[in-house]
């Protein structure tokens, strides 16, 4: 599980069948202070997120785990949008 920022959206007007329909956005992991660190990578989204949330992500194999991505071509799920983090007893991010 990471935590991310989604920074852009995805359009695919031709895709594999097993993912037609499905919203795909463009996630960067992201420190607890919401501080973005790593590199773009684009993710099915089963949530509903959008552009500027802060959303948890799983990889790999996890990310073929949820019910609507279960054998399906998916390397990275958005599978929550976080309200707010707490590390150490400190509020590090709240949704706005």
């Amino acid at each position: 599980m990471l935590i991310a920022r989604v920074v852009g959206d995805v359009v695919a007007t031709i895709k594999d069948e097993k993912i037609v329909g499905r919203k795909l956005l463009i996630v960067r992991e992201v420190t607890t202070e919401n501080e973005i660190v790593g590199k773009p990578v684009v993710a099915i989204d089963t949530v509903d997120a959008g552009v500027g949330d802060v959303v948890l992500i799983a990889q790999g194999s996890s990310a073929r785990q949820t019910s609507s991505t279960k054998d399906t071509p998916t390397d990275a799920v958005i599978f929550a949008i976080v309200d707010s983090l707490e590390v150490a007893g400190k509020v590090t991010f709240r949704k706005g």
